[in-house]
């Protein structure tokens, strides 16, 4: 990565960091879901509609506190959301929410990056009836 587009991304973190996307409260919704990097004490909250096919996701906004890489990875996240299906977010992995930043983390923040992708996985797993032979 040459240092002008690893200057781009950061700058790109930061503006979602500052501005995010999505950001405050849904309703009607078909779950939230909180969770937190019990490491630093990041929080977040992911509100969720799925369309009345019961397996894309038509509308999300998240809020929390945290550090400017889980706020920012939160906040494209929401952006990426909306018309993907339920098992199309349950496959993201890591690598996803690690390029969606554009930037090298530091083992320490990789929780930090990863926490709004696990977030809504789990409010998924935990409120989402889903076909268990998948």
């Amino acid at each position: 990565m040459t240092m002008k587009s690893s200057k781009m991304y950061r700058e790109r973190i930061l503006d979602h960091y500052r501005n995010p996307r999505r950001y405050g409260h849904l309703s009607p919704l078909t779950f939230s879901h909180t969770g937190e990097n019990a490491s630093c004490g990041d929080e977040l909250t992911f509100d969720v509609r799925l369309a009345d096919d019961g397996e894309t996701i038509e509308e999300v906004s998240f809020r929390g506190d945290g550090c400017a890489i889980s706020l920012a990875s939160a906040s494209m996240l929401a952006e990426q959301l909306p018309g993907m299906t339920v098992e199309e977010v349950v496959e993201l992995d890591r690598e996803d929410a690690l390029e969606k930043l554009g930037v090298e983390i530091s083992p320490m923040r990789i929780d930090c990056a990863i926490l709004a992708e696990r977030v809504v996985q789990d409010g998924i797993d935990e409120c989402v009836p889903r076909d268990s032979s998948d």
